[in-house]
């Protein structure tokens, strides 16, 4: 199976099951040791989102809203 055929494979699967693959692909690769080679700041950053979030989940803004400003925003 070549990689597009993968892809649009895995793009037919119900959204519970991608996010599933993805999160195993992901464990993966850092079980190989492969880091997106994040600065200092930026994984510091990432934490700091992290914790916010958790200290307050329904704060954060609905992802149906996030794409109707990035569509407006930049007609994505």
């Amino acid at each position: 199976m070549s990689t597009i055929e993968l892809f649009k494979a895995v793009k037919a699967l119900p959204l519970a099951e991608r996010i599933e693959l993805a999160r195993r692909l992901n464990e993966d690769l850092n079980d190989e040791g492969i880091d997106p080679d994040l600065t200092s700041e930026q994984a510091a950053e990432l934490d700091r989102r992290l914790a916010e979030f958790e200290k307050n989940p329904r704060r954060g803004i609905p992802l149906k809203q996030v794409e109707a400003e990035i569509k407006q925003r930049f007609g994505w």
